[in-house]
């Protein structure tokens, strides 16, 4: 298939429209047959339910061109099975989780002059998305719903090297303990954004959320859970039920254990560790950048440098990123069921 005429290499992260993308709609109890369809505007009521309410989740994932030549997908079953959980928890109709890898299969496909060439550093964004579209007044569920996905071709996260960034201990609390934390909600994100726009207006690149109880345990950021390497060489993994179970996170762990042989540590992670400098190395993960290294960390004027520095990302973490970027494009082989070969 012939590819869109774009310069890849120099492509930002951000939204371009493509061909096709997928839509089902959920009517008197059921989900419909779905399909791809070419018209990205979306009508519904003034009073639709993700309008009043905010009664919307979502996933992100990415396709890459292999080594080879193929284009595939990262662990869409693990994305299906998060959304589901998701929808749960907003009383929303959950989308079949088989149907849900299909659907990302047929809209890659529509999509495959989009899929970024391999050894560009770009990637095709895919954005699975539920939302409540029938009119709901009253603080209720509502009636009808839409699931949607749409693809955009990004560049990589970071433009010349993953550089080491430096965050704030935030004072606005990310989640409740039994709130939605653990959820991927639309609404989980809305809270972030004065909190984020503050961070970047005080020159940092993102926060970092402390437990709301005690406010000594460090959560997650924003956007991306946290991770840090001990003095010992532990991969050691922030604990809580408050934060999003990330895939990123869980294949990051995985590769720790059985590809590079590191013992991994989940607990929870109190801040006076990372003032005492027991950690060497620490940094963000998630779909985007798949890890994000800090070098800093500010705490109400208090800046907490890491070992690992502001020059570059440290060691264990650039052998992680490698190892994981390389299941992703086909360097290296992959564990059974995390690969799904789209072309």
């Amino acid at each position: 298939m012939e590819k869109k005429n774009l310069d890849w290499s120099n492509l930002g992260f951000g939204y371009m429209k493509t061909d096709k993308r997928y839509v089902s709609n959920y009517a008197h109890g059921a989900w419909d047959e779905g399909g791809l369809i070419d018209d990205d505007m979306i009508v519904m009521s003034e009073d639709a339910g993700v309008l009043q309410y905010s009664q919307s989740v979502f996933e992100g994932l990415k396709a890459y061109t292999t080594q080879d030549g193929h284009i595939v997908c990262f662990r869409p079953d693990l994305n299906a099975s998060r959304m589901a959980d998701s929808a749960r928890r907003l009383e929303i109709p959950v989308f079949p989780e088989d149907r849900f890898v299909d659907a990302v299969v047929e809209t890659v496909r529509g999509n495959a002059a989009w899929v970024p060439p391999y050894g560009t550093g770009a990637s095709l964004y895919i954005r699975p998305y539920t939302f409540g579209i029938s009119p709901v007044i009253g603080v209720k569920p509502a009636e009808n719903y839409q699931f949607r996905i749409f693809t955009t071709p990004v560049g990589p996260y970071f433009k010349g090297g993953a550089k080491p960034i430096r965050v704030k201990i935030s004072d606005f609390d990310r989640a409740a303990p039994r709130g939605t934390g653990n959820i991927k909600a639309g609404l989980n994100y809305a809270m972030s954004l004065h909190a984020i726009v503050t961070a970047h207006n005080e020159g940092f690149a993102e926060n970092i959320y402390l437990d709301p109880a005690t406010r000594t345990k460090i959560e997650e950021t924003g956007g991306a859970n946290i991770i840090f390497v001990d003095r010992d060489d532990n991969l050691v993994v922030c604990k809580s039920d408050s934060i999003l179970p990330s895939i990123t996170r869980r294949s990051l762990v995985y590769v720790a254990e059985h590809y590079l042989h590191m013992n991994v540590v989940e607990r929870e992670v109190y801040l006076e560790e990372v003032e005492n400098e027991n950690f060497k190395e620490c940094g963000l993960c998630g779909t985007a950048a798949v890890i994000s290294p800090i070098g800093a960390i500010n705490d109400h004027g208090k800046e907490i440098v890491l070992p690992s520095g502001m020059d570059s990302m440290g060691p264990v973490m650039q052998e992680l990123y490698d190892t994981l970027t390389g299941i992703q494009y086909g360097r290296i082989e992959a564990p059974e069921g995390w690969i799904k070969v789209i072309e």
